[in-house]
């Protein structure tokens, strides 16, 4: 079973041109030299005893999520003030709603001609022409 590293990496790389970089000691997730999401072990002085990531939002956003879920969500030292969310891993996380949060975090850092690949709508389903048409 993966670790809640493991899944933020998942939900973060399948990103179009997001990286892992290492700083501050802990695995970040950028698009192009942007953060937008960022590991925090249990261990180390970002994680407070519990894992969690801590994913760049709105202040609105951040406000909503906050009040929705105060055992799970929390505002993160040194980004909080700034509109980021932090997301406890341990437990039983919802990893969809975590994936969309991320994804929101991505859009927000994302340069707009790298965010299109994610928010184009699909092109129209070709239509399948009548093979028995009438030939003249």
């Amino acid at each position: 079973m993966a670790g809640p590293l493991e899944k933020v990496r998942k939900a973060c790389l399948a990103l179009p041109e997001a990286h892992e970089v290492e700083a501050w000691g802990a695995p970040t997730f950028r698009v192009r030299n942007k953060l937008f999401a960022m590991y925090a072990a249990e261990g180390d002085h970002h994680g407070s005893g519990r894992p969690g990531v801590w994913i760049k939002s709105t202040h609105v956003n951040q406000d909503l999520i906050l009040q929705s879920d105060a055992d799970r969500y929390f505002k993160p030292p040194y980004v909080g003030p700034s509109g980021w969310i932090g997301v406890y891993l341990d437990g039983k996380p919802d990893w969809s709603i975590i994936s969309e949060i991320v994804r929101d975090g991505y859009l927000l850092t994302a340069p707009k001609r790298v965010a299109a690949a994610l928010t184009e709508p699909l092109p129209p389903a070709k239509s399948k022409r009548n093979s028995s048409r009438k030939r003249g």
